[in-house]
């Protein structure tokens, strides 16, 4: 089974009533845009990695964050760049999926899901 972070069950815990008021920065901006720019890089590599079916599912989830926050169009842009930055800097370097990129993807699955993790237990909570 795919070692996916839970970004939809990220996205559903942060759009209850933890997100951030309107105009507002949420205090956990920062690991959310690390978040997007991880979903970025996974965009591109697991599909480069053989996994073929995933091909749209990393943008799906992206998506699915952006829709949960419903960041204003300042902080949807940052998200948004932060996710074609994370794209972007693997699709520099890779161009086909090298034992390096392999163990990039294992990486950003566990970094991913500690963040979403720690998002949750951080400001998750009633």
């Amino acid at each position: 089974m795919l070692r996916a972070f839970p970004a939809v069950l990220l996205a559903l815990v942060l759009a209850g009533p933890t997100a951030a008021a309107e105009g507002s920065t949420p205090p956990y901006e920062s690991d959310l845009l690390r978040l997007a720019e991880l979903l970025g890089g996974l965009h591109y590599l697991r599909p480069l990695c053989g996994m073929t079916a995933e091909q749209q599912s990393w943008r799906g989830e992206m998506q699915a964050l952006i829709d949960a926050e419903q960041p204003s169009d300042t902080r949807r842009g940052k998200l948004i760049a932060a996710f074609n930055q994370g794209y972007g800097s693997y699709a520099q370097v890779y161009r086909t999926c090298t034992p390096a990129a392999a163990q990039a993807v294992a990486r950003q699955l566990d970094e991913g899901a500690r963040l979403a993790h720690e998002i949750v237990v951080r400001y998750g909570g009633n």
